[in-house]
């Protein structure tokens, strides 16, 4: 198997060659300790253990005769193919949407108010849209995608077509609210109570603030009786030294 590797193989060729059975399977527990640090992502659980032992298996061409915690998987596995998935054989009446467009519309046929249907059927409109470039360099046009739906609805939400027609789509439409982004805008409105650790940048702020300055004298000295000549001469004196 190429997943393990020549070496690995080698190393099973090599266990079906030890007489003792004994042996022979305290090197087959050791082997399949190394092939499970082959693959460290695999996680740890009986199928995995069940898996290894039967690539064993499988790598030693089904002549390993040890004791293991699983038998040996049947010979037929390998010329075994996988089940066919049957093919979805629903007629669809516009392939480009796909099924789960005809799934909205219904679903949009069951929304309670006149409002919330206008609403999903703005959204299902720049949903087919987007669908339709997928297939298509063209656009589609709005009224269009309205007489799809129509179509798609059995003439059930002609009402909300209508109106959509006349006064244009819903902007910001969402199926889960059928007035656009109201709850998000009213919850970013919401005010946030104040945190008390919120306040104490501030109110640090403004003991540095409300601090009086430092006294000086009329010659410009502070109090501890230092002023920015004598610093200047201390320089002057500093820089004369040899």
């Amino acid at each position: 198997m190429k997943e393990y590797g020549s070496n690995v193989q080698k190393l099973v060729e090599h266990i079906i060659s030890i007489p003792d059975i004994e042996t022979r399977t305290k090197h087959a527990h050791i082997l399949i300790e190394l092939m499970r640090q082959i693959h460290p992502q695999m996680r740890d659980g009986m199928d995995y253990n069940k898996k290894l032992w039967d690539d064993l298996y499988i790598m030693a061409n089904f002549d390993l005769i040890v004791d293991s915690p699983f038998p040996p998987p049947p010979k037929e596995i390998l010329g075994r193919k996988p089940m066919q998935i049957p093919y979805n054989q629903q007629k669809l009446k516009h392939r480009f949407y796909g099924r789960n467009v005809e799934l909205l519309v219904l679903k949009a046929m069951l929304a309670d108010t006149f409002d919330e249907r206008k609403a999903f059927v703005s959204y299902l409109v720049r949903l087919m849209k987007s669908f339709f470039l997928n297939w298509n360099k063209d656009t589609i046009e709005t009224n269009s995608c309205l007489q799809q739906i129509l179509e798609l609805s059995g003439y059930k939400l002609q009402a909300e077509i209508d109106d959509l027609r006349v006064n244009g789509l819903v902007e910001d439409a969402s199926p889960r609210d059928g007035s656009g982004n109201r709850g998000r805008q009213q919850f970013q409105n919401f005010a946030r109570p104040e945190r008390n650790n919120e306040r104490r940048p501030a109110e640090r702020g403004n003991e540095r603030n409300s601090r009086p300055p430092m006294e000086r004298n009329g010659n410009g000295n502070n109090r501890n009786g230092s002023n920015n000549n004598n610093k200047n001469r201390f320089r002057d004196n500093n820089r004369r030294r040899p």
